[in-house]
């Protein structure tokens, strides 16, 4: 058997994406060499490793075997890059996170630059997905760090307490509600609502309270950022749930007003996560020290 490295991270990056096309992308490989590398592998184990159909690829038994094995290599040879990397000035780390919206959007953008302005030769692998997501994926050895809300369950993860994440319900500043103190969801499931794009885990997290209250909210327009979202709220547009970290720190006299979500729900505490039964690379236990520091 004569797999390398390349073979193993292209495996691991076509099984991630899904897609054979997307993998080779991953992996920096033209679509011929990565499927002429794949069958290869294939031929080398006498035995089929991905199911292919029209919309994508999914491993087989031997392929999931495959798969865990070859994450451990790739962990251990970015252990050996990491270790190494305060010896030779050519070596380069990367450290792999996954965060939710919110901490995307605004918690994490100037830790991370300050990071890597100190450790000019680690590169960041950051990726957005839902907090039940991020807490499957570290279990599973796909990244290093994670940045969750407390509102999913870590077990089996070290989780260190890292930022508030109170969502408020943001009204325009003329509304009925401006004047309230607090409000709960389903006060306000009724009014037309602006939001984030389809697929921002934020706005599935809201939509499946609402789902719990028997609620499905009415979207009049949902858009990619939380400055367009406040603009259209302060506009009339709407109402919206955001995290009370995207509001400016001073807004303006005649802008949107800013209401408490009385969900318990809503009371959010961000976690930083790894994996507790693992070794973290040295590049990943610089990051998680600027975080938590």
């Amino acid at each position: 058997m004569r797999f390398d490295l390349i073979d193993l991270r292209l495996f691991v990056n076509v099984v991630d994406a899904g897609s054979l096309t997307s993998g080779a992308e991953r992996s920096h490989l033209s679509l011929a060499s990565a499927s002429q590398r794949v069958l290869g592998m294939e031929e080398t184990l006498g035995t089929a490793l991905l199911v292919r159909r029209k919309n994508g690829v999914q491993p087989t038994e031997a392929g999931q075997a495959l798969l865990a094995h070859a994450r451990r290599v790739l962990d251990e040879v970015e252990q050996l890059r990491s270790e190494l990397g305060v010896y030779g000035q050519g070596l380069q780390g990367r450290v792999r996170l996954l965060c939710n919206t919110s901490a995307m959007t605004q918690h994490l953008p100037r830790a991370l630059a300050g990071f890597l302005a100190r450790h000019p030769r680690v590169s960041i692998d950051l990726q957005e997905r839902p907090s039940e997501e991020i807490v499957e994926d570290l279990r599973a050895g796909l990244a290093d760090l994670g940045i969750v809300s407390d509102a999913v369950a870590t077990t089996g993860l070290d989780a260190v307490a890292w930022a508030r994440d109170d969502l408020v319900l943001l009204v325009p500043p003329d509304d009925p509600l401006a004047g309230r103190r607090s409000i709960a969801l389903a006060d306000a499931a009724q009014r037309d609502f602006v939001g984030l794009a389809a697929g921002s885990p934020l706005q599935e997290h809201v939509a499946a309270h609402a789902r719990r209250l028997g609620q499905r909210l009415a979207y009049r327009i949902q858009v990619r950022s939380f400055d367009a979202v406040c603009a259209m709220v302060e506009q009339g547009i709407g109402v919206a749930v955001v995290p009370r970290a995207v509001l400016p720190a001073r807004r303006r006299p005649q802008g949107a007003r800013a209401l408490p979500l009385s969900d318990a729900w809503a009371r959010r505490q961000l976690l930083v996560c790894s994996r507790a039964d693992a070794r973290l690379p040295r590049n990943a236990r610089l990051l998680l020290a600027e975080l938590t520091g």
